[in-house]
């Protein structure tokens, strides 16, 4: 079982450490983050550090989800809403991982949920995301009601730094929600 809860800024620093390890091992398990492998957990860490001045000021949103037998952190997610002035109703999806040692348990999809909740809660009625082309990811997503827009080729590298394609998707007005 699993807990998911909003990280303040000050979480986040708390947190970080934790977050760097999981990011490394989700990277170093094949995950398309942004990140090419080996990465180091400390620098790692340090890029979460990096966010929370973003997390303060409401520009990122970021949930953890703990297992409940340890409190180790287990997945996490990112909202950005959008900050242009006709986009306020919008907002991006992004680093959704889990540790591999924690999948298989529909931990992705919760995690998804509490950001759809959240999202809606905000008045957000457009969330749009990519994520690389025949992947779990991409699977999972489609399971769970986001509607592919399409596929743009060589778009990101895997950590080994294979271009890859990746699929956009987006959930629409009126389905943002669980």
């Amino acid at each position: 079982m699993f807990t998911i809860s909003r990280l303040t800024a000050d979480g986040l620093a708390a947190a970080a450490p934790e977050l760097g390890a999981l990011l490394a091992a989700t990277v170093a398990d094949g995950a398309s983050l942004g990140f090419l492998a080996p990465l180091d957990p400390t620098a790692a860490a340090d890029w979460w550090r990096a966010l929370a001045p973003d997390v303060a000021a409401g520009r990122l949103l970021l949930w953890v989800a703990r297992a409940q037998a340890d409190g180790r952190v287990a997945g996490t997610v990112q909202l950005r809403p959008a900050t242009a002035a006709n986009g306020r109703h919008r907002a991006e999806v992004a680093k959704l991982m889990v540790h591999p040692t924690a999948r298989g348990q529909r931990l992705a999809g919760r995690l998804l949920g509490a950001l759809e909740a959240a999202a809606a809660d905000l008045g957000i009625r457009l969330l749009v995301l990519d994520t690389e082309t025949r992947s779990p990811a991409e699977k999972m997503y489609a399971a769970a009601g986001w509607t592919r827009v399409g596929t743009v080729p060589d778009y990101a590298t895997d950590p080994t730094g294979v271009p890859h394609p990746t699929t956009i998707f987006f959930k629409a007005p009126g389905s943002v929600g669980p």
